[in-house]
């Protein structure tokens, strides 16, 4: 039987827990604010009908407690993330009002005190989307001040939600001056498509590099956000992952301390010199090691057991 998404309990999620029970995992979980008809006009929580701005108020809330139970029951909290599609295809003239609906939505979302060893709440902005092109309710300032005015609250920055001259890389230290910790969701934009496969992209080493430098790591929660479905699924989510750590031991194996010398030295020269050495420097050894040792397979070896598993279970579900 179908489940209102108001309605949704932590048992209609059992099989997902039984999945990551079995493996080890740790449960992530977000709302569902599209796909509906009461999302149909492209306002959800921010919309200027009461009901239905409760309808989604009362779906937050339900996946906030769903979040919760995960994060009790595997030991390792959830992260429930809340992203909403509001905004506008053309100009609108009210830009305040969707906004202050957004903030007393969110207020009420939150209210409920949960513990945060069980799971944790993260807003996620975003610059622009299909239906929404001129306007989006849930922009980078209004999550920014949302999270710097509620302690414990994370920041969620996606690398695919800002215009493609803005890099994320540069935000990650500004707002880790306000707010305790962010969450990113690792993606890779390609015009107005937030969610194309991983690379290891300057952006994505620039995003790691930051973090590393930054002493950011035990403040970043590091999630990837893509799908490709021209691809092997098993292999876009491979190829992404890999890339992701690949970038993040770059990261770690910079000799990041003789770099800031030399900056508080003046002598860009020479830190020009060595960030350009680097970049020949033969990581990939380090890569193979570290693929090694955790028994996955090493280089593009991955693929023959994405092939087994594309025959062997995917297959099977076809018939």
């Amino acid at each position: 039987a179908k489940v209102r998404r108001d309605e949704l309990q932590p048992e209609h999620f059992a099989a997902w827990l039984d999945w990551a029970k079995q493996g080890g995992h740790g449960l992530d979980f977000n709302p569902t604010c599209f796909s509906h008809p009461l999302a149909a006009d492209g306002m959800t929580l921010a919309h200027p009908d009461p009901g239905i701005r409760r309808f989604w108020i009362d779906h937050c809330i339900a996946c906030r407690r769903i979040g919760a139970h995960f994060g009790q029951a595997l030991g390792t909290p959830c992260i429930t993330n809340i992203w909403i599609p509001d905004g506008t295809k053309d100009n609108p003239v009210d830009r305040l009002g969707p906004r202050m609906r957004l903030r007393e939505s969110l207020d009420a979302i939150l209210a409920e005190p949960l513990d945060p060893t069980h799971n944790r709440d993260a807003v996620e902005a975003k610059l622009f989307g299909i239906g929404s092109e001129s306007y989006v309710v849930g922009s980078h300032e209004f999550y920014l001040g949302y999270a710097i005015n509620r302690p414990g609250l994370i920041l969620c920055l996606d690398t695919g939600h800002f215009h493609p001259t803005e890099l994320v890389s540069d935000k990650i230290s500004a707002v880790l001056l306000y707010i305790d910790e962010i969450l990113l969701h690792v993606s890779r934009g390609v015009r107005w498509d937030s969610d194309h496969v991983v690379t290891l992209s300057d952006e994505t080493q620039a995003i790691m590099h930051e973090i590393v430098r930054g002493g950011f790591l035990q403040r970043t929660h590091i999630g990837l956000d893509f799908f490709d479905a021209s691809i092997n699924r098993i292999a876009a989510w491979t190829i992404g992952a890999r890339n992701t750590l690949r970038a993040l031991l770059l990261a770690l194996l910079e000799p990041t301390d003789r770099l800031r010398d030399l900056e508080l030295a003046g002598d860009t020269t020479a830190r020009l010199a060595l960030l350009e050495e680097l970049k020949g420097m033969p990581w990939g050894a380090v890569w193979d090691m570290y693929c090694h040792r955790h028994d996955v397979p090493v280089g593009a070896s991955f693929l023959n057991e994405v092939r087994r598993y594309e025959t062997e279970v995917l297959a099977a579900r076809a018939l």
